[in-house]
């Protein structure tokens, strides 16, 4: 069996392409992550990446995203057997590449990790190893009790007010555990729109490059 290729950014950029690194954490919102891959692909010269927790994968098919050609990086890529000092490393080499970084969903765990600079996976390493510069978005989802709860307004505090961390959401709506309230994770469509706004990007067929939820499913 050959030895994956490392990926190197300096030789996984494209020069006029937009790099978005989407994270997908424990929540069961992961479920949107395909939809939300998908309709990045519609727009011209965008490139993805995805980094999957091992909960995440719970919630949807990760080869129906790689079919796309957008590879998932799970923590089982970080450190390979074949590993010496001097390669690569993906974590870094991950956040080198990306343009934007979009945290959807991130469950209450992995909000508790990255407030308190835990990296204990592939995801919350890359978070630790951020450059300030890079335009990181954090989509918060969760119960509403978990939301509730006083630890996670001071998760919430910390990641916004000292790591400087875009957090946009939760909303209110039937949640998937059967409660009503605030802790859902923001529509993947609005997601998505932010990267098209900050980035100007523009549909591959010219109108609004929308798909339907079901194609997943």
């Amino acid at each position: 069996m050959s030895t994956p290729i490392p990926f190197v950014a300096e030789t996984e950029r494209t020069p006029g392409f937009t790099h978005v690194l989407l994270i997908a954490t424990g929540s069961v919102a992961s479920v949107k992550a395909p939809l939300i891959v998908e309709k990045l692909l519609r727009y011209a010269n965008v490139k993805v990446e995805v980094i999957a927790t091992k909960p995440s994968l719970v919630f949807y098919d990760a080869d129906a995203i790689r079919r796309t050609g957008v590879r998932v990086w799970t923590d089982a890529d970080e450190w390979p057997a074949a590993y010496k000092i001097g390669d690569p490393i993906l974590h870094i080499e991950l956040r080198r590449w990306a343009d934007i970084v979009l945290v959807a969903p991130c469950s209450a765990n992995t909000l508790s990790k990255i407030a308190h600079g835990t990296c204990d996976n592939l995801a919350t390493s890359l978070m630790r190893a951020l450059a300030p510069t890079t335009p990181t978005y954090i989509f918060p989802a969760m119960n509403t009790l978990m939301y509730e709860h006083p630890l996670t307004a001071e998760h919430l505090r910390i990641v916004r007010d000292v790591v400087k961390y875009h957090v946009v959401g939760p909303i209110g709506k039937a949640l998937a555990c059967g409660d009503i309230g605030v802790g859902a994770m923001t529509e993947w469509r609005d997601i998505v729109q932010l990267v098209v706004d900050e980035f100007n990007l523009h549909a591959l067929d010219g109108g609004s490059g929308d798909i339907q939820e079901d194609v997943w499913k």
